[in-house]
């Protein structure tokens, strides 16, 4: 018994002085943390360098874009063919996808050889051969009759121009094809197919193996958002944002980048960290100075390494005696699978004395320990070399989304992390000790090259299906420019029709006067009060307006309109106003004082002269009684009289789309457009009195309030409006009525993109195909929403907060989707409302009578200001269509305020000017 635990005690000893005789030896091969994070740090300036367009071309990693730009998500289906090229072995694949709920799949497979003719031939003979084998499986399959998409697995650096087109870079693996680098491999492949008749396959897709990796997993974890290759060849690839790829147009949404990531050291980063074994193991190589990374970390080189290492030792002494064999003198003579065999611990030293003694090497048990140990210090720094890069990968995706902890699955492949015995533990350790704040689960990919090309044809051929679908909804907002002449066009036949007696009255564009007959001289001055209602809050305002110098001082307060009086009866709302305007008047200490008063009244009014405006109708949610069909100044005046505390001369009714224009004249002599595009729309200008039949006298100017928010109620643009807009205004308060303004307005904008999305889930195109609550409910999609996310300065993550704050739970795809929806609306509100003003400029211009007309046009409105891309898309419509109008758009400065007390001070200008 004492023997055997000397013997024991003896072996141990003795394993224990070889590991550190090793260990001193291959020192700089053993990498600290520091060391690691050292990499990681470097590897993710490498990956910022090469997604910039700029510094891409220097870069050693070069972060290829693939064009793959979404994972699988379940509703693939169908049957696709995949032919792999770029291992030791060709292989065809059938994959069958099915739509089953369950994400199940078949493969079916075969495997050819790769002869060394044809890997170190022509083109022409790679790719007839590649085709002939995959016209072989088809043949064993009975697939010959069938058209069948096909995936194209090509596991060599290519700079990719589109999903399905790709360009070689330059060879790896011991492939060394004339006259392939720099063309394009699916042209190849489908010259090759072309000779024969008897098949007829379409190549939609060209895949890297490490891309195929990470769909095969992502098909099976929707969490998989990184592939990784540790084999013969060593690569990863990950979703990228779209905003960060330089080298591809576009910045919505995410795309596969391969890394490409074996060049990285190219440049000298990683020559601290190389061994003398490192450079000699490099300069034997078909390639030296390349691929550095590569050969540090795949199982191509490792086996090499290990014999470079053993060669020296032997050499001094430290091994077999120092008798160099032939084996360790012969490249290649140690494999990988040698180093796999030797590091399987649990069989202790035996594979590792039978491996050597195969090799003539006859060794002692110190050298089995030696070579054992060996072999355990390069695979190590391998697992380590990998998992700094991975981590970096890891981090940068994390930082993408903002998270301060992730969770994410990395697809594996590669015959090293498969059949290594301690590397799948070693890489999963130190990743996570590198990147704790990553919870990362790693899958072992099933036949990802080649099941993987199918998957990325499948989610390709779903992508192109969904296309057809989402083009054929948006279609209809999609104007042309002769569809928008002839909006242009119609709109100038109701402004005419609805300015002339006869047809006023039937006219959808009711294009109301407003007795406001001229515009601000500079000459204004005095002291006005201006009363603003239009919404659930009321103002007062003070505006001293001083003459000559175009200065006006306001001073305002704000009063709420409680529910119970805004529905209530008119005599308790208009009392409710009159007591605002007493509270004002006492705070500002004018009490005595009887000032012109304008009255902005922002609800449809028929006008008989500018102090008087008889009320059509309520909107807004007012119900008041008693009110519709009565003059709202004459109401104002009892109330006052009622009061009998002030008196004020009520000047002027203004609408706050006149006020606007007024606002803006006051500023800019040319003004003479005013333009709404906010919760309404409309617009109002100066008209000739001579083309106003419905208002006595030919001279001068009166400012006409269009309401051009009833354009269409007759039917007229029925060809443009979609069944999008006819359910919008079906359940809407006043169906068949503001047809344009529903089209154009902030008030309902968000409403058809809402009627639009709910279609496009029916469908299955987004939201998983479920329709949440919170999409059920009228109007939740309010119009800044759409503001916000049509944003050029958000990202799609902040777009997917937005619609969680709606409830909707989206996928990156899904908020893309819902990103061009909003585009589409909003696009063709622009485009409708310029062209309605086309027609007004059009009008103003033949009025002048001049060649070119130089104007202004005054606007106000959330919609125009506050939407990222409204105002733009609106003046470019009007300059398209109205190309003889010079037209400068002139925000204004609070229309309803500012505007009423400028329109009051122009009337009494105008009215003394008459009297004198």
């Amino acid at each position: 018994m004492f023997a055997i635990h000397l013997l024991a005690f003896h072996f141990t000893k003795l394993k224990e002085d070889q590991i550190k005789k090793v260990d001193r030896y291959l020192y700089h091969m053993r990498l600290s943390d520091d060391a690691l994070l050292d990499v990681m740090a470097c590897f993710q300036a490498e990956m910022v360098k090469g997604l910039g367009r700029d510094t891409n071309p220097t870069a050693t990693v070069k972060m290829l874009p693939t064009f793959v730009r979404s994972l699988p998500d379940g509703s693939e289906n169908g049957e696709f063919l995949a032919v792999d090229v770029g291992g030791s072995q060709f292989r065809a694949h059938q994959v069958k996808v099915f739509d089953d709920g369950k994400q199940s799949s078949q493969l079916e497979s075969k495997f050819y050889p790769t002869p060394k003719e044809v890997i170190q031939g022509n083109g022409a003979e790679l790719f007839d051969y590649v085709v002939d084998c995959l016209v072989d499986f088809m043949e064993t399959k009975n697939l010959k009759h069938k058209k069948l998409p096909l995936g194209f697995t090509f596991s060599f650096p290519c700079r990719q121009t589109k999903l399905e087109e790709g360009f070689l870079l330059g060879w790896t693996k011991h492939f060394k094809v004339r006259g392939v680098q720099d063309t394009d491999v699916v042209s190849s492949l489908r010259k090759a197919l072309k000779k024969h008749k008897d098949i007829d396959l379409d190549v939609l897709a060209l895949v890297n193996d490490t891309v195929g990796t990470m769909m095969t997993c992502g098909y099976d974890d929707p969490r998989c958002e990184v592939g990784l290759i540790i084999g013969t060849g060593t690569n990863a690839c990950y979703m990228e944002d779209m905003r960060h790829i330089d080298l591809v147009e576009g910045d919505e949404g995410r795309m596969c980048i391969n890394t490409e990531w074996g060049a990285f050291g190219d440049d000298g980063a990683l020559d601290d960290l190389r061994t003398e074994f490192d450079r000699e193991l490099d300069l034997g190589s078909l390639n030296p100075g390349k691929q550095l990374f590569e050969k540090m970390i795949s199982s191509l080189y490792l086996g090499e390494l290990v014999r470079l290492i053993l060669l020296k030792m032997t050499k001094e002494g430290l091994l077999f005696n120092g008798k160099v064999s032939t084996a360790l003198l012969t490249k290649g003579k140690i494999e990988m699978k040698h180093v796999c065999a030797m590091e399987k611990y649990k069989e202790g030293l035996s594979n590792t004395k039978e491996i050597l003694t195969e090799l003539n090497l006859f060794p002692s048990e110190e050298d089995c320990i030696a070579v054992q140990h060996v072999c355990t210090i390069v695979s190590f720094r391998s697992a380590n070399l990998c998992a700094a890069a991975l981590a970096a990968i890891l981090t940068r995706l994390r930082e993408n989304k903002k998270l301060l902890r992730m969770r994410t699955t990395v697809g594996i492949d590669g015959g090293l992390y498969k059949t290594h015995p301690q590397y799948a533990k070693r890489l999963h350790k130190v990743v996570r000790r590198l990147v704790p704040n990553c919870d990362v689960r790693f899958v072992l990919s099933q036949s990802g090259s080649g099941k993987g090309a199918a998957m990325v044809t499948a989610v390709g051929y779903r992508l192109a299906a969904q296309r057809k679908q989402i083009d054929a909804a948006l279609a209809p907002f999609l104007l042309s420019l002769d569809t928008l002449r002839e909006v242009k066009q119609k709109m100038r036949t109701e402004l005419e029709y609805g300015l002339k007696r006869e047809t006023q009255a039937s006219a959808s564009v009711k294009m109301l006067p407003t007795y406001v007959c001229g515009m601000p001289d500079g000459t204004e001055k005095g002291k006005f009060l201006a009363l603003d209602l239009g919404g659930t809050n009321f103002r007062v305002l003070l505006v001293k307006i001083r003459s000559g110098r175009r200065s006006v001082q306001m001073y305002n307060k704000i009063f709420a309109i409680p529910l119970e009086i805004m529905q209530g009866t008119g005599e308790e709302l208009f009392d409710h106003i009159v007591q605002c305007i007493a509270d004002f008047l006492e705070y500002m200490g004018l009490k005595g004082a009887r000032l012109p008063l304008g009255f902005t009244f922002s609800f449809p009014c028929r006008q008989a002269s500018i102090d008087k405006g008889t009320l059509v109708g309520w909107t807004k949610g007012f119900k008041a009684t008693d009110c519709e069909g009565e003059d709202v100044v004459d109401m104002l005046r009892e109330a006052i009289k009622r009061r009998n505390e002030f008196d004020l001369d009520i000047v002027a009714v203004v609408n706050d789309t006149v006020g606007t224009m007024m606002t803006c004249g006051y500023e800019d002599p040319n003004c003479e457009i005013g333009l709404i595009a906010g919760t309404g729309s409309n617009v109002c200008y100066m008209e000739d009195m001579k083309n106003i039949e419905i208002v006595e006298g030919n001279e001068g100017k009166m400012c006409i309030n269009t309401e051009w928010g009833g354009f269409g109620d007759n039917g007229c643009i029925d060809n443009i409006r979609t069944k999008y807009d006819k359910e919008v205004d079906e359940g809407s308060l006043n169906p068949g009525k503001q047809r344009y303004e529903k089209m154009t307005s902030g008030m309902y904008l968000g409403e058809i993109v809402r009627q639009i999305l709910i279609d496009l889930t029916k469908q299955g195109l987004l939201f998983r195909g479920q329709i949440s609550e919170s999409l059920r409910k009228r109007s939740i999609f309010e119009t800044k929403f759409l503001s916000q996310i049509e944003s050029d300065r958000l990202a799609l993550l902040q777009v997917r907060l937005i619609l969680q704050q709606l409830g909707l739970d989206s996928t990156c795809e899904d908020s893309i989707i819902v990103k061009e929806v909003c585009g589409a609306v909003s696009r063709r509100a622009a485009q409708l409302c310029g062209a309605g003003l086309a027609a007004i400029v059009e009008k103003k211009r033949e009025n002048q009578g001049v060649e070119r007309l130089q104007t202004t046009v005054g606007v106000d409105g959330t919609l125009y200001k506050l939407h990222p891309h409204f105002s733009r898309v609106l003046q470019e419509t009007v300059k398209e269509l109205a190309p003889q109008c010079d037209v400068t758009f002139m925000l204004s400065e609070d229309g309803s305020g500012k505007g009423a007390a400028l329109i009051t001070a122009v009337a009494k200008r105008l009215h003394n000017v008459g009297q004198k």
